[in-house]
């Protein structure tokens, strides 16, 4: 079905705690970008599926403290919330995306009535699992505007299958490495990303840079570039590029101009960047935003 910006969004894959030794973070990509649009009033379905665990309970207590409708969240009796096991060795972490977690058997029986046309965010890390693979698929059959958030995790992550996912998509959002990796050559990531555009049919491609910024190539021309403003005090770069994928929704659902929206998109970024964690619990935070985008 054809585009329809009127309609709530759809938000579609993990929803998982980052398991310290010391503390258990909730997030997952897909979830932190729900949360996002939800504090800014986008009303977001987040589609996904938890264990009948503490885990499970905490996220959906978490959902409705936000004001996240809970309609798309799947419980799962048989297997446990979705969970990251991080490790400290000498100060340096590394992390085991546990196998075969909830997230892993969304069910397409149980997805909820959505309204046809709209937009659809997922990533790619959910689509490991076959019965995910395939709920993804039936929610497509209702709309053509699916934004595709690049997430390549090894090892759960095949070139073949993300190709696929870029046949089906409208816009694609992902850093200059996975870029480097799925597109075409190209003399640089600008002539990549263009030729990225051209090969999958996408409306938009927006590369993100670090602490460069970002750019976004559009199909009929137009390019847009943002730098931070000023240095910008790092305290946890987790989720910075959820927040920024957040607001690229919010101005493809508003219709707000290139630039306008990489410039929103990086402003809350970098806000981000200076808070720990990946969500933020503060509604002022994203309040004082939009009194800013509405010029108040």
């Amino acid at each position: 079905m054809p585009f329809d910006p009127s309609q709530a969004p759809i938000v579609f894959g993990e929803v998982l705690f980052d398991c310290f030794p010391d503390a258990e973070v909730l997030g997952g990509a897909p979830f932190n970008v729900a949360w996002h649009l939800a504090a800014f009033g986008a009303g977001p379905l987040f589609v996904s599926r938890a264990g009948e665990d503490e885990l499970g309970r905490r996220i959906e207590s978490a959902m409705r403290t936000r004001g996240m409708t809970t309609a798309g969240l799947q419980r799962d009796a048989v297997h446990a919330t979705g969970s990251v096991q991080v490790t400290l060795a000498d100060g340096e972490p590394s992390y085991d995306i546990v196998a075969d977690r909830a997230y892993d058997f969304i069910d397409a029986d149980a997805l909820p009535a959505s309204a046809d046309g709209a937009l659809l965010y997922h990533g790619t890390l959910a689509l490991r699992g076959a019965e995910s693979a395939s709920a993804l698929e039936q929610l497509k059959t209702r709309t053509d505007a699916v934004f595709l958030d690049v997430n390549l995790r090894d090892p759960w992550w095949s070139r073949e299958a993300v190709i696929a996912e870029l046949d089906g998509a409208r816009w694609v959002k992902l850093n200059a490495d996975e870029l480097a990796q799925l597109a075409p050559a190209g003399d640089g990531p600008e002539s990549r990303a263009a030729a990225l555009i051209e090969r999958h049919g996408l409306d938009h491609a927006y590369v993100t840079l670090g602490a460069e910024g970002a750019f976004a190539l559009t199909a009929d021309g137009q390019r847009g570039q943002i730098r931070p403003a000023g240095s910008v005090e790092v305290v946890d770069a987790v989720g910075a590029g959820d927040g920024f994928a957040s607001v690229l929704i919010l101005g493809l659902l508003r219709d707000w101009p290139l630039d306008r929206t990489l410039a929103r998109a990086q402003d809350v970024a970098s806000a981000i960047v200076g808070r720990r964690g990946a969500t933020v619990a503060d509604d002022t935070f994203y309040t004082d935003f939009v009194r800013t985008w509405n010029g108040a």
